[in-house]
């Protein structure tokens, strides 16, 4: 056999291994992620694991076609950037042939998507790449900037940052890495700019509404973090959510597509008891129990167990709620009404609120207090004004936990524009003929929010306060257990403002506190002097 016939046999077998292995990678995302890996991390090992194998899956699904939005909330190292900015593009313009496909990716800042525009370009044009792929496009010598870098085939990838986007950019993908900034997360406005941009600005920068995809990863930071808008406003997200210790209440299910059967195929977090730990390989549990002591409740929850609050509340705690569970509430010695006013039917604005507390003792004489009544709803004045008057007007004292109308003692309102107002309106229609009274408080006297929610946590804590199990009181319960990460906190203002209240009348004293009271103003009171001489 001559020698010009045996290097064609080599060049044919070589050029079938390299089909053959290539095939191997074009199967899976995964395995072209292991494949490439050593190109961008060559001194760091890949380490595998189910839950960086579940986010591959699930972009595969969005190659497929099978899913056009996707949210993925994931621990920090779990190797989201990488997968999702830099290893999916490549693995969609080469293993998947698809190099036409245009990419803007996103984050809050534009230097991260840059840095990852980079990393792609990397390995695109790496060896192993091109050894297997090379010969489907190349590198456009016309645009190769690591803010936007293209291919012969009109393919390219743009790094830019939240409202960074110019006129007339579109993608076959939107990739959003990061949109909130951790730092900036508790600014109100900052919160409001991002949202707005993920909801009006991001869907018009799609190439073909129906069939590109936006994919959204990261992890909480807030209730209303880019996350909690899509989830809230029930945007079609598939959401793949993995804490990182596995909560069985928030067990993670999710559908992939369909089989060639037309069968739904499906995900679900892969744990079953309660803790496990999404990826022991690359974070054992002694490293997850120094990122914890050193994050803190609130990071570690929202960043690694993604909800935006501690699990049982951050402040005032879900567990500390003592359960009513009898039919008819008890006698009550003072009864007190908590509005926090907005008088407002505009959807995009706080709405009112109202609890209605009661002071009651127990067996031993120790002083309780029970949330009677509360809603919250966004109402125009004339409405507001009259539904408070009707849940404050003294009725006979009925104990039925359905009846709306309480026998209020007193009506707080919060001394704000709106407070005022109301409080001036019902003082006109109730007059002062001795149904209850109304006083105006000033919250700020007793610092912000967060300290004036801090100054009632021993109320709760040790076992003073109680609710029923109805619907309006869970409501209250859980919106407390979300503060201050929650987006709205008009029923916590209320909870505060009539707690703080009761506390400082000396109605929810703890027993030493009434008994030190009583001995610190005998030692203290002025001593009379006789009527006669003795």
């Amino acid at each position: 056999m001559d020698q010009s016939r045996i290097a064609n046999i080599a060049k044919a077998t070589a050029k079938l291994r390299e089909k053959l292995e290539a095939e191997v990678y074009e199967k899976s995302l995964i395995s072209f992620v292991e494949y490439v890996w050593p190109v961008v991390e060559p001194a760091i090992p890949f380490v595998k694991g189910w839950a960086i194998s579940a986010i591959a899956e699930h972009l595969e699904a969005v190659t497929r076609g099978d899913i056009k939005r996707l949210l993925i909330n994931v621990s920090p190292g779990f190797t989201k950037s990488l997968l999702t900015d830099v290893m999916w593009p490549a693995y969609e313009w080469g293993p998947q042939n698809k190099p036409w496909y245009r990419y803007v990716c996103a984050s809050y800042s534009n230097h991260l998507t840059e840095r990852d525009n980079m990393r792609c370009r990397n390995i695109v044009m790496s060896d192993r790449y091109q050894r297997l792929w090379g010969s489907r496009f190349g590198i456009s010598n016309d645009q190769f900037t690591k803010v936007k870098f293209a291919n012969d085939q009109t393919g390219w990838k743009l790094a830019t940052s939240v409202s960074g986007i110019g006129v007339g950019e579109r993608g076959d993908r939107f990739i959003i890495d990061d949109a909130n900034n951790t730092m900036m997360m508790e600014s109100e406005a900052v919160r409001a700019t991002t949202n707005m941009w993920f909801t009006e600005v991001v869907p018009d920068r799609l190439n073909n509404p129906k069939e590109s995809a936006i994919v959204v990863i990261q992890q909480r930071l807030h209730a209303e973090d880019v996350s909690g808008v899509a989830i809230s406003r029930e945007l079609g997200y598939t959401h793949l959510m993995i804490p990182m210790r596995y909560d069985e209440g928030r067990h993670c299910i999710t559908v992939l597509g369909k089989n060639h059967k037309g069968e739904e195929i499906i995900w679900e977090d892969p744990r079953t008891e309660d803790g496990e730990l999404a990826w022991p390989e690359r974070f054992p549990s002694e490293v997850v129990d120094e990122i914890e002591h050193a994050k803190g409740l609130y990071a570690f929850s929202g960043q690694y167990q993604q909800i935006p609050t501690p699990r049982g509340g951050a402040i005032i705690k879900q567990d500390w709620w003592k359960d009513w569970e009898s039919g008819e509430y008890p006698r009550c010695e003072f009864i007190i009404a908590s509005l926090d006013s907005a008088y407002t039917e505009k959807e995009e604005n706080d709405p009112s609120a109202l609890t209605i507390w009661g002071v009651f003792r127990d067996q031993y004489g120790n002083p309780k207090v029970i949330l009677l009544y509360a809603w919250e709803e966004r109402l125009g004045f004339p409405e507001l004004v009259q539904r408070v008057i009707n849940c404050c007007t003294r009725d006979s004292r009925k104990t039925d936990l359905s009846e709306p109308r309480y026998p209020v003692d007193k009506l707080l309102i919060e001394a704000k524009a709106s407070g005022i107002s109301v409080a001036q309106e019902i003082r006109k229609i109730v007059g002062f003929s001795g149904n209850f009274g109304v006083e105006l408080i000033n919250p700020t006297r007793k610092g912000d929010k967060v300290a004036r929610a801090h100054s009632i946590v021993h109320i709760f804590s040790e076992g003073m306060v109680y609710a029923p199990d109805v619907d309006w009181a869970n409501k209250v319960i859980d919106q407390c257990a979300t503060f201050p990460k929650a987006s709205h906190d008009d029923l916590v203002d209320s909870t505060t403002q009539a707690l703080r209240y009761l506390r400082d009348m000396g109605f929810v004293l703890r027993r030493e506190e009434w008994e030190y009271e009583q001995a610190d103003e005998v030692a203290y009171r002025k001593k009379l002097a006789p009527l006669y001489p003795v």
